[in-house]
C-alpha cells in the first residue's frame, strides 16, 4: 500500500513538473504570473545583499552607521548595499528602485545587469535612470519577443504611434515630433511591410495627411487607398507627385512667415518657425509620406531616366531637410540603402534620423542603417534569424538603440481599418489629382465583383 501512495506521489510530481515545463514554453506569460514571479521574488529577497556585494555594488556605511554598528553588537561592520524600494511585480517581470550611495552612477548597476539576471533567475535586466541617485530597474520574466502582446494602455498623443514591443516589455512608440523622419530597412519576408502597416494604420485615426510612392505597382499600399490622400504607383507618377508635395512644404512656410509677427511688440507667444505655432484654425494638417521600396526610385535605364532620378532624388532630400517644420515627415522603407543607388543616396540618408533595421542579407546593409549609431546595433542586427519575422533594431542617431518586434496584423484587418477612418483624411486640394480610386464594396448576396480598374485615376 505504502509503494502505491509512493508511486501515485511520484507520477503527480512528474506530471506537476511536466505541465510546468510546458506551461513556461508554450505560456511563458501565464507560467511566470504563477511560478516564475514567486520564485524571483524569493531568491531577490534571499539574496540581495550577497548578490549586489559580489557585483561591487556595495560601499562602506556611514560613519555614524558604523559606529552604531559597533556600539550595539560585536559583529563585524561590512560594506552595505544601495536601499531597495518595494517590489513590483507586472506581467511580464519586477520593477524596484534601487537609491545609489554617494560615488555610485547608473552605469555602475547597467554595468552588473547580466550579473543579475543571473542571480535572479530572469530572463533579462534594464535598467533606466529615474532621477539623480535614483534607477529602476525592470526585470523581464520571459522573452516577450517571441509572442508579442502589446501593453493594454499606453500613453500616446498627436503623431504618436505604438507600434511595436521592445524587449524590456515596453512599447515603442514613433513620435514623429521628436523623430520627423525614419529609415526602415530589411529584406524580402523580413516584417518590414508589417512594420509600415502597423504604423500605418495607426496613423489613419488621427487627422493626418498620408501620401504614399510605391512603384510595386501599388500591392503594398493600394489596400490602403480609402485612407491614403495621394497615391503613386510608378517613378512616372513619383516624379509628378513628388513636387507637388514641395510646392505644398513651400506655401506652407509661406504661411508660417505671414504669421510671425515680427512688428516690435508682438508677443512671444505669436512668433513661431513652425506650424505648430500657429492657431489650429489655420494650421495645415500634418502630411506623412511613406515610400516603399525607395531603390526603385534611383534605378535607371537611359539618360532620360537618369535627369527624371535626380530631379526627384532633390526633391526628396529638400523635403527631408525642411519638411518638419512644415509638418511633413517622410518614411522610407527600403532592402538596402547606400551610396551605390547613385548620386543623392547618402545625403538622404543623412537626414534620416530613425533607423529600423529588420533581417537583412548581408552586414554592410546593417551598417547602412546602424553603423553610424552604434557598432553593437549592427551586430544585433546581424543575428536576427529569419523564424522571427518582424524583429529589428531601432535606433536614432542619439546613439541609444534597442530590439523591438512588431505584432501581427492582418492585411485584411488593417484595409478594415482604413476604410473605417477614411473621414479622417484631411481635404488638400493640391494633392486631389493623385488621389487613388477607392472601388465600391459589394454587397452580400450582390453578384460577382465589378471589373478592376486602375489604382490611379
Amino acid at each position: 500500500m505504502t509503494d502505491l501512495v509512493t508511486a501515485a506521489e511520484l507520477g503527480g510530481a512528474l506530471a506537476a513538473i511536466g505541465g510546468a515545463a510546458y506551461a513556461r514554453h508554450a505560456h511563458p506569460a501565464a507560467y511566470w504570473s504563477t511560478v516564475g514571479l514567486p520564485v524571483s521574488v524569493v531568491r531577490l529577497l534571499a539574496s540581495y545583499s550577497s548578490t549586489m556585494d559580489a557585483c561591487g555594488l556595495t560601499v562602506e556605511p556611514s560613519r555614524w552607521r558604523a559606529l552604531a554598528i559597533r556600539a550595539t553588537s560585536r559583529r563585524e561592520v561590512r560594506p552595505v548595499p544601495p536601499r531597495r524600494g518595494l517590489i513590483r511585480p507586472t506581467s511580464t517581470g519586477l520593477r524596484l528602485r534601487l537609491r545609489l550611495a554617494p560615488g555610485q552612477e547608473p552605469a555602475d548597476v547597467a554595468a552588473s545587469a547580466e550579473r543579475l539576471r543571473h542571480a535572479w533567475g530572469v530572463h533579462a535586466v534594464y535598467v533606466r535612470d529615474v532621477k539623480p541617485g535614483v534607477v529602476e530597474l525592470r526585470l523581464v520574466g520571459f522573452d516577450v519577443l517571441r509572442k508579442v502582446r502589446m501593453p493594454r494602455r499606453t500613453e500616446v498623443s498627436h503623431l504618436q504611434v505604438p507600434v511595436a514591443l521592445r524587449e524590456d516589455a515596453t512599447a515603442f512608440v514613433r513620435d514623429y515630433r521628436a523623430v520627423p523622419h525614419e529609415l526602415v530597412l530589411g529584406a524580402t519576408l523580413s516584417g518590414k511591410s508589417m512594420y509600415l502597416r502597423n504604423l500605418l494604420t495607426g496613423l489613419a485615426a488621427q487627422p493626418v495627411v498620408l501620401v504614399g510612392i510605391d512603384c510595386k505597382r501599388g500591392v503594398e499600399l493600394a489596400p490602403f487607398a480609402p485612407r491614403l490622400s495621394a497615391l503613386a504607383t510608378d517613378p512616372d507618377q513619383a516624379a509628378e507627385l513628388l513636387p507637388v508635395l514641395v510646392k505644398e512644404m513651400e506655401d506652407r512656410y509661406d504661411l508660417i512667415k505671414a504669421r510671425q509677427g515680427l512688428a516690435a511688440g508682438t508677443p512671444e507667444e505669436l512668433i513661431t518657425s513652425d506650424i505648430w505655432g500657429l492657431s489650429e484654425s489655420e494650421r495645415p494638417a500634418p502630411l506623412v509620406l511613406f515610400i516603399d521600396e525607395v531603390a526603385e526610385l534611383f534605378l535607371v535605364a537611359t539618360r532620360k531616366e537618369e535627369e527624371r532620378r535626380d530631379e526627384m532624388v532633390t526633391q526628396l532630400i529638400r523635403l527631408a531637410q525642411l519638411g518638419r517644420a512644415a509638418g511633413i515627415y517622410l518614411e522610407v522603407c527600403g532592402q538596402r540603402f547606400g551610396a551605390e543607388l547613385g548620386k543623392g543616396a547618402t545625403m538622404l540618408r543623412a537626414q534620416l534620423t530613425g533607423r529600423v533595421c529588420h533581417r537583412v542579407n548581408d552586414e554592410a546593409s546593417a551598417k547602412m542603417a546602424l553603423g553610424d549609431i552604434a557598432h553593437e546595433a549592427v551586430f544585433a542586427a546581424c543575428a536576427i534569424a529569419s523564424e522571427l519575422p518582424g524583429l529589428a533594431v531601432v535606433g536614432d542617431t542619439s546613439g541609444g538603440w534597442s530590439r523591438i518586434r512588431t505584432p501581427y496584423l492582418s492585411l485584411t484587418a488593417a484595409a478594415a481599418t482604413c476604410r473605417e477612418t477614411a473621414h479622417f483624411a484631411p481635404d488638400v486640394p493640391a494633392l486631389t489629382p493623385f488621389r487613388p480610386y477607392v472601388p465600391p464594396v459589394p454587397l452580400k448576396g450582390s453578384g460577382p465583383v465589378a471589373t478592376p480598374r486602375p489604382v490611379t485615376e
